[in-house]
């Protein structure tokens, strides 16, 4: 029996003697009686169902220590500063045409469509594994951890476009069916490991209206890029923005002003590597740094009857290689060797975007588009086809963009009828209708030049896609819990090329062949 339930006892025999003796006494009312037992009873059925050997205020004070520690929603704490886990899970369904046959048309010289068994089967994806730490060290001080276990993959094929010569989607690049041998950093030891994503320091409330970011993460490039993978439009982003969502070891200045309606960012980093590589986790591979500067203007910003209009325009300038020279185009065995003998080369991104999402009666429907162009080299040898190889590839320079649109009923004047509606209709409150349009040039393949002087072959010619995706996202809980499926219609652009020989003056013509490859792509993510 509990102590408590003792006490109740003695406290129950001792009321009654005294009620007695006072009846006698004092001749206390009937009703006095039945308040004060009623008081003992309440006691004795708190004393019962407290567990044995454990205090009233003991309990409660557990009750309130575990519910602050591992209540609902609540942030995980150490001892030093405060830490914030989150992280994205998104798995993918795809599905794309069935074709064979890869983008490249039949030419002389022997060259092939080639195969495209790798590029077109159905399957799943565990697209993103991001797992997030957040640490507030002080009011002052942020670092921030992030690793992805999925961006190790590399066997995928690149979506929206499954034939494209990039890395996009994280995905191995193609030319001509032939793997591109970005296998190779620096001086072909393998991968760039990838599994490590961000890992940088945030100072702020330091200096007015500005933070300093150093370590290794996205530089601010564009708009779509850079955003949070969790909040993405479509499943994947437009090819051109691809580019940006690449991380890499440096510092940037971010400043903001007038409630955030002016920011400006100002960076310096490693820019390691050749065309399409990824940057990050690596040693640079020269002296030089890459230039980010990065402007965004608000000139209307939630205001409930125009909306929200926002402009931006970013730039990427750097030098690449080292030792190798610039292959002004004689011949004089100015070769890339083993080691970080890269042909030394500007290299720059660029994008503007613009982004307006209207209020009033039309709330919900948003537009936006980004133009982008990247100017980089090839590594010696890294891109070739049945026939022939590019031992010194000139600079190319190519450029992308997209339009999309969308509309979305939790936002729109509709939301609270139809939340106040049938099954039908509250179902409806939680989709958004999305639409793009991109083109992109990023079909790149060696140029066909008959008995080029001492086998000097350099010139790469350059090919287009453009896809039109249609889809739907349905929201569970806003982005931390979305269904979102997207149709793709992939169009390679068959742009004929006029190839002259310096053989007898003869002339031929290149062509690119449209693949079957429209794609479905379902993703379905969890965000916390």
């Amino acid at each position: 029996m509990s102590i408590t339930r003792v006490i109740a006892g003695f406290l129950s025999a001792g009321l009654l003697v005294a009620t007695g003796g006072l009846n006698k006494a004092h001749a206390e009312s009937k009703e006095d009686f039945e308040k004060l037992k009623k008081e003992v009873e309440e006691l004795k059925k708190m004393a019962d169902e407290r567990k044995p050997g454990v205090s009233a205020s003991t309990a409660d004070r557990a009750t309130d220590a575990t519910d602050a520690k591992y209540g609902v929603q609540q942030k995980v704490t150490t001892r030093q500063g405060k830490l914030t886990i989150g992280g994205l899970v998104q798995v993918w369904y795809y599905h794309i045409a069935d074709d064979n046959q890869g983008w490249v048309e039949n030419k002389p010289f022997g060259f092939r469509r080639g195969s495209n068994e790798a590029n077109d089967n159905d399957g799943y994806r565990i697209r993103r594994a991001e797992l997030k730490f957040t640490m507030d060290i002080s009011e002052n001080v942020t670092a921030v951890v992030m690793i992805d276990p999925a961006r190790e993959a590399t066997s995928f094929p690149s979506l929206p476009a499954t034939q494209s010569s990039t890395n996009s989607g994280d995905s191995t690049a193609f030319v001509n069916d032939q793997a591109l041998g970005l296998n190779g950093v620096r001086t072909g030891g393998g991968n760039a490991n990838r599994l490590l994503q961000d890992a940088y320091i945030n100072v702020h409330g330091m200096l007015p209206h500005h933070d300093v970011t150093t370590g290794q993460f996205r530089r601010k490039l564009g708009e779509e890029g850079v955003r949070d993978s969790a909040q993405l439009d479509f499943c994947e982003r437009a090819m051109i923005t691809q580019l940006a969502d690449m991380r890499d070891l440096g510092m940037q200045i971010h400043g903001s002003w007038w409630d955030d309606r002016f920011q400006y960012w100002l960076g310096r980093f490693d820019g390691a590597g050749t065309a399409f590589q990824q940057h990050q986790n690596r040693s640079d591979d020269n002296d030089a740094k890459d230039w980010v500067a990065s402007f965004l203007v608000r000139p209307i910003w939630k205001q409930e009857t125009w909306g929200s209009l926002e402009l931006g325009y970013s730039i990427m300038y750097g030098k690449g290689g080292e030792s190798g020279g610039h292959f002004t185009g004689d011949f004089t065995g100015q070769f890339e060797t083993d080691g970080l003998n890269q042909a030394k080369t500007t290299h720059s991104l660029m994008y503007a975007y613009l982004a307006y999402m209207p209020g009033g009666p039309v709330k919900g429907w948003w537009m936006r588009g980004e133009w982008g162009q990247y100017r980089d080299r090839f590594a010696s040898n890294v891109v070739s086809s049945s026939a022939i190889a590019v031992n010194r590839p000139a600079p190319f320079e190519i450029q992308g963009w997209y339009a999309s649109t969308g509309y979305k009923l939790s936002d729109s004047i509709w939301a609270d009828s139809l939340r106040d509606g049938n099954f039908i209709a509250k179902l409806l409150a939680d989709f958004e209708f999305v639409a793009r349009y991109e083109r992109m040039e990023n079909l790149f393949l060696p140029g066909v030049v008959v008995n080029p002087p001492n086998g000097d072959i350099r010139q790469m010619d350059v090919f287009a896609t453009e896809v039109v995706t249609v889809g739907f996202n349905y929201y569970f809980k806003g982005h931390n819990a979305k269904l979102q499926v997207n149709f793709n219609m992939v169009d390679e652009k068959n742009e004929d090329k006029d190839i002259s020989s310096t053989a007898g003056g003869a002339s031929f013509r290149r062509f690119v062949r449209e693949v079957e490859n429209n794609n479905l792509v379902v993703n379905f993510q969890v965000a916390w």
